[in-house]
């Protein structure tokens, strides 16, 4: 590959690391393989041209007239983008706009069709630098919240409805798609499957994000109907429900602690509802709790342990996201869910939520802080040596 080719990947990594959430370069240049994946020269070009709001074809080519004969031209690049899953689109008063969605949530689990073990590996290695760790980790709010599964929740617990996910579903925009849990997919082409449930359609795509999964091949458009047998089933399963961190879902996956990536992240931080969004916590009764130990069984972040035989269990305040998977299989009914003392209200919509991640976002200053923040947090915990790093691993 010529050196001027390169440069358009180095071009649109440092473009990508300067929106919402970012896309920091590495030592070993990791990053741009990782674009290689996905845009051709020309498309990485093309794709440093949008921004992370979405915008008509007619702003995008402004920026873009100089690598295009015309609109049209453009708008066929973008729309072969989008069947790679490297752009995210919607439709705004009848007009389509464009906009460049974040390596995660968006352009990793766009390619859910199109994994190999090499794309695998090199995503892999990027999540794991310490430099994506924390640019993940920085954003003022995260791009995702835990809600609990409906039969966790009582009449008391007044839950709001961007909290109860039959409600989401019922209030939604159509349409609706389902595709395979990419983290799940993953593992299982590392000889690695899932423990909690053998199905592979459990992610779903609501409205415009729905559409961009069904243009880029990555999913099946579904009615309503079938996305809420989908996702009741999901809870029986055992897999804990986190749609988009926004009032109006626009996606809403279904996670298991064996192989999702975001779980993953949960198990390593020592504090991790420091970077968690969610409005509940479990709590156990002690008088009926007998130790039979199947809420620790059920729990996917550790947060629930029995620490001897008919002793009550324990529920780390630290590291209970609300779930609410406990819940429902307790045979003594000790397990029950209890709202935060302070109601997190998430913005209306994503691009709202990346509008306040844009205006928040840290520079230098505040990246250091907040790696000292998480090491000493660490080293605190026990975890010192190579495990006082702030690493994720998607």
């Amino acid at each position: 590959m010529s050196k001027k080719e390169d440069n358009s990947y180095v071009k649109l990594q440092r473009h990508l690391d300067r929106q919402a959430v970012g896309f920091p370069a590495t030592r070993s240049g990791v990053e741009i393989r990782v674009l290689k994946h996905i845009f051709t020269p020309r498309q990485a070009e093309i794709a440093a041209c949008l921004s992370y709001r979405f915008e008509p074809l007619e702003t995008v080519f402004q920026r873009a007239a100089n690598l295009v004969g015309s609109p049209d031209e453009l708008a066929a690049v973008l729309n072969e983008m989008e069947k790679k899953g490297g752009i995210e689109t919607k439709i705004k008063e009848g007009n389509k706009h464009y906009c460049n969605p974040p390596l995660i949530v968006g352009l990793y689990e766009f390619q859910v069709g199109r994994l190999t073990p090499e794309f695998i590996g090199d995503v892999e290695e990027y999540t794991g630098e310490r430099k994506f760790g924390i640019e993940f980790l920085a954003t003022e709010l995260p791009q995702m919240r835990t809600i609990p599964v409906g039969r966790s929740i009582r009449p008391q617990n007044h839950v709001s409805t961007f909290d109860q996910v039959a409600a989401l579903l019922q209030q939604a925009e159509g349409p609706f798609a389902i595709l395979e849990c990419i983290c799940r997919k993953k593992k299982q082409m590392e000889d690695k499957p899932c423990k909690v449930t053998e199905r592979k359609e459990t992610c779903l795509g609501i409205g415009h994000l729905a559409a961009s999964i069904l243009a880029s091949g990555s999913g099946r458009e579904i009615t309503r109907e079938e996305a809420i047998a989908i996702i009741e089933q999901n809870q029986k399963d055992g897999l804990v429900l986190q749609p988009s961190n926004s009032e109006r879902a626009e996606f809403i996956c279904s996670c298991c602690g064996c192989c999702c990536g975001m779980l993953a992240v949960h198990k390593m931080l020592p504090k991790p509802l420091d970077f968690w969004a969610s409005n509940f916590h479990a709590e156990v009764n002690p008088e009926l709790c007998d130790g039979c130990g199947v809420c620790a069984k059920r729990c996917q972040v550790g947060a629930v342990s029995v620490a001897a035989k008919k002793q009550p269990a324990l529920v780390d305040p630290n590291r209970c996201i609300g779930c609410g998977l406990c819940v429902p299989t307790c045979p003594k009914k000790a397990m029950s869910i209890q709202k935060n003392p302070t109601e997190a209200i998430p913005p209306k919509t994503r691009e709202d939520l990346y509008d306040i991640i844009m205006a928040k976002k840290k520079g230098r200053l505040g990246k250091l802080k907040l790696t000292g923040k998480i090491t000493m947090d660490l080293i605190r915990a026990g975890r010192s040596g190579k495990q006082a790093s702030p690493k994720t691993s998607i």
